[in-house]
């Protein structure tokens, strides 16, 4: 099971990633949206949106420093385990609350709101939240099982290059083998978006606006 999850499930992931978005961008490019909902409930939106692409912007970069940059690196910087741990948290912290309580209030937004927005809401947009919440949940809880400063689990020794080995073709589960299960659930959650992530409206993400600065404001009228 752990060769399948962790040896070929995460290139199924980037496989449906990289040719969805590629497929969808050039056969349903009319169906490349957000789907915005902002002229249906707007204030509600005013502070839900900035904390929750704050946060994540903060989680991404943290990600990629604790990823993707091996440890020898930061330690040859001078940035020893002891160090480099409270700058994790000092920015790990409020990245997740941040950004999970900005998807909460999104959630509230979206589901226990107005009708209008429940009626707008489709059943891929259900799955996403759903993925999403169990993604951020177990994200933060590995975030907080490492406040201790006697805990032995390091992920920088297990999950960053297990994810290096996946990136270089040549992906040894073993790292995997004494990873906690809140952070496999974590890895799979992240694996799950990756293919939905094609089909729902965080295709968005990919598209700079640029014409927007430049075109004439569209009106919405209540009535």
């Amino acid at each position: 099971m752990d060769q399948f999850l962790f040896g070929v499930l995460p290139y199924i992931a980037f496989t449906v990633l990289i040719v969805g978005t590629i497929v969808r961008y050039t056969v349903f490019e009319r169906n490349w949206t957000t789907k915005s909902s902002q002229f249906l409930s707007k204030r509600d939106l005013k502070f839900a949106g900035p904390l929750f692409h704050l946060g994540l912007v903060m989680a991404l970069g943290g990600h990629v420093i604790g990823i993707l940059i091996p440890k020898y690196m930061t330690e040859s910087a001078g940035i020893d385990q002891h160090l480099y741990h409270m700058i994790a948290l000092g920015g790990g912290i409020p990245a997740g609350i941040l950004f999970f309580g900005g998807f909460l209030l999104l959630m509230k937004r979206r589901f226990a709101g107005k009708d209008r927005m429940a009626v707008n809401t489709s059943t891929m947009d259900r799955w996403l939240y759903l993925v999403l919440f169990l993604t951020i949940v177990t994200g933060c809880w590995g975030t907080i099982s490492g406040i201790p400063a006697d805990n032995t689990f390091n992920y920088r020794d297990t999950i960053s290059p297990w994810f290096r080995s996946i990136l270089t073709g040549q992906p040894d589960i073993s790292y995997m083998e004494t990873v906690p299960y809140y952070f496999r659930a974590h890895m799979l959650g992240w694996m799950t978006t990756a293919m939905l992530f094609p089909f729902t409206r965080l295709v968005h993400c990919l598209s700079l606006p640029v014409e927007y600065l430049f075109r004439n404001n569209i009106i919405y009228r209540k009535k």
